[in-house]
């Protein structure tokens, strides 16, 4: 049966009538502590100890001192939490003042959504990521029908127009508040060790922007964005609504309360309340873009510590969330251009949490390592014999040393074209689906690349995959349970090749062609990485490849067309291999997708050479994400493997607008081009 669900958000656990208005929220206050920042170091010098050399996880080893820390955790007691995405939606008085490519009520619509079609965004990431996913109505302006699983939190009937004064009272600021405290409390209670939260409100990024400004000291032109991709003359529009909204209301920077009750929103306020609530319990919270952002300033404001709470995400494309960013002294791990807070960039991380726990649980654990076949050949030092020619479907190449050719040219003369018509289907399908146009951004792009690569126009979720390894030498156990615990993660079955490193170029090059033509032949997802050797410091090939082919600042030569004759001897058989491995790969129309430095310096120099093969090659690190993971093995690989089923998450499990029956964009690129080719859509 449909109903609203009414938490005891705001009352006391254990208590059968609310509290005295504020006594919830001072409490938590008083109960918030500082994150045991003991066990996150104790946590980052056992990796230490077992790593030697940290950079082999990169920015994924402060991730889990932080996520230690916030919930003291101990090395041996370390493991993955369980997940909770709290949507919390309420309508801002402001969005009268035009300022959205959305009219307001699609508040409503969208709350519909996430319960009924269940096609939001907030659903495809959480169904990505394993996380529960609580929807609650904190002030939603339009009558709702029942809807299954709603959480009744209404404090009124969406904020006052904040540009004519004070948002909301101050006793609604503290029913906001108090509203994230408990449901914090009842997630927790049933066992949810890290929160999502996110947000669904016409006009938010207004409310966040004048919060932003306020506690960061910038103009309104700073702080505000285009939201959910408004026209210029909208956010001319925007930006002096925030000016007015400040200059009416004066909020205190100092007084977190204040500044929720004059510029602030209900959803806002609630998010706030789940960070302090998060906080309270030492659980983690995982912030996702701009308003959960500027939420996490108004906790911040009142309860300092709780910053020790936060894991950031990614780089929003709102312009002030980088001072929001660094205000909470936070640090993004991600660029993928959105401009959405469904828990999108939260979800991710949350993902790549998961897995760096299972990593660091492998390798601290210690103990042998699996007898597997595929491990056999690199320990024995057995090399597989060099191909003497690779298949009739591309003649072995010449090697020529000079400016004459590369020996990967006859392969790539031979790449089928995109299926641009598949990549158009796609592309129409994304800019109908229920949410800003072009607001998951890389994810977006990802979708229809796969889609050009493998000529589906709806790529299927759980896409086939591989991880492809080369190596010259035995690959140390420590770098195979890394290896292999990320590959578990991503389920791709892990191949290796190892090669004599006396192979010639040509020789080498018809290696990797053939193994990866292999797998690639039936599998459109293949990750390419080079394992590092046992006795070489972590990062030595990106090194050495760095100081052969690439400038001080990191670039590529200009010298491209010889570069395998300018390589050190002990690595152009590998080299080779993944030049040969990746003309193979797209020449069976599989999405490749590179790994460390080392493997994105060497696909750099083939593209310098041959640009079309640059549609079939991911780039993973540092191009979207910025873990700085410097050794090898497939870890880079296997997470952006994971980014693709993202994509494909988003593209299968999302509904367009008139599936959703939401209202599109009246308003910015938009308009005119969000499903209007489906009947029954709203315009």
């Amino acid at each position: 049966m449909s109903r609203r669900e009414t938490p005891a958000s705001a009352h006391a656990a254990g208590s059968t009538a609310p509290p005295a208005a504020g006594r919830l929220l001072k409490d938590t206050l008083a109960a918030v502590e500082p994150p045991d920042r003991e066990a996150g170091e104790s946590l980052r010098q056992a990796l230490a100890a077992r790593l030697g050399d940290t950079s082999r996880l990169g920015a994924l080893t402060d991730m889990l001192g932080r996520y230690a820390a916030a919930t003291r955790s101990t090395p041996a007691a370390l493991a993955k939490p369980p997940k909770c995405t709290i949507i919390s939606c309420a309508d801002h008085g402001v969005a009268a003042m035009n300022l959205s490519a959305y009219p307001p009520e699609t508040t409503a619509q969208m709350t519909a959504n996430y319960l009924l079609s269940k096609g939001a965004v907030a659903n495809a990431m959480a169904n990505f990521a394993g996380s529960r996913l609580l929807v609650a109505d904190l002030g939603i302006r339009v009558p709702l029908p029942p809807l299954p699983g709603l959480l009744d939190c209404r404090i009124a009937p969406g904020t006052k127009n904040a540009a004519k004064g004070a948002a909301m009272t101050r006793e609604e600021a503290v029913r906001a508040l108090e509203t994230g405290i408990g449901l914090a409390e009842e997630c927790f209670a049933k066992g949810c060790r890290c929160f999502l939260p996110g947000e669904m409100g016409i006009a938010n990024t207004t409310s966040s922007a004048a919060i932003a400004a306020a506690l960061c000291g910038l103009t309104p032109e700073a702080a505000t964005g285009r939201g959910t991709n408004i026209s210029d003359e909208r956010l001319k529009i925007k930006i002096e609504v925030v000016r007015r909204i400040l200059e009416v209301n004066r909020p205190d920077p100092t007084d977190g309360l204040d500044v929720l009750q004059k510029v602030g929103g209900f959803e806002l306020g609630c998010i706030a309340g789940i960070i302090l609530g998060a906080a309270r319990r030492h659980a983690i919270v995982i912030l996702d873009g701009f308003n959960t952002g500027a939420a996490a300033l108004i906790a911040q404001v009142l309860a300092p510590e709780a910053t020790g709470y936060l894991l950031p995400s990614h780089l929003a494309a709102e312009p002030a969330h980088a001072a929001i960013l660094k205000k909470l002294g936070l640090t993004p791990c991600m660029d993928m251009r959105f401009r959405l807070g469904e828990a999108t960039g939260s979800s991710l991380v949350a993902d790549f949490l998961d897995a760096a726990i299972d990593a660091c649980r492998s390798v601290l654990a210690g103990g042998r390592e699996a007898n597997t076949e595929r491990h056999a050949h690199a320990r024995q030092r057995q090399y597989a014999a060099p191909a003497e020619h690779a298949s009739d479907t591309m003649p072995l190449p010449q090697h020529r040393t000079g400016s004459e050719s590369a020996p990967y040219d006859n392969a790539v003369r031979a790449l089928p074209p995109l299926e641009t018509a598949a990549m158009e289907a796609c592309q129409k399908r994304i800019d109908s689906l229920a949410k800003p146009i072009c607001s998951l951004g890389r994810l977006e792009e990802l979708a229809v690349r796969l889609a050009g690569v493998t000529g589906l126009a709806r790529p299927p979720k759980g896409a086939k995959r591989a991880l492809l390894v080369f190596c010259t030498d035995e690959i140390a156990p420590l770098q195979r349970r890394l290896q292999d615990t990320f590959a578990a993660h991503a389920q791709a079955p892990v191949t290796i090749a190892p090669l004599d490193p006396a192979l010639s170029i040509d020789e080498a090059y018809a290696f990797g062609y053939e193994r990866a033509k292999k797998l690639a032949e039936n599998t459109p997802l293949l990750g390419l990485a080079l394992a590092e050797a046992p006795n070489d410091a972590c990062g030595t090939k990106s090194r050495l490849l760095r100081e052969a082919l690439a400038h001080a600042n990191g670039s590529p030569a200009d010298e491209a067309a010889d570069f395998l004759s300018r390589l050190p001897a002990s690595l152009r058989a590998e080299t080779a291999a993944l030049c040969g491995a990746v003309c193979a790969a797209a020449r069976c129309r599989s999405f490749i997708i590179l790994d460390d430095p080392a493997t994105e310096l060497i696909a750099h120099c083939i593209e310098r050479l041959h640009p079309e093969l640059r549609p079939y090659i991911l780039h993973v690190q540092p191009a979207w994400l910025a873990l700085e993971i410097a050794g090898g093995a497939g870890i880079v690989a296997c997470l952006g493997m994971r980014l693709v089923d993202a994509a494909l998450h988003m593209l299968n499990d999302m509904k367009t607008f008139a599936e959703a029956a939401v209202t599109v964009a009246n308003d910015g690129p938009g308009k005119g081009r969000q499903g209007g080719e489906e009947k029954g859509l709203s315009t």
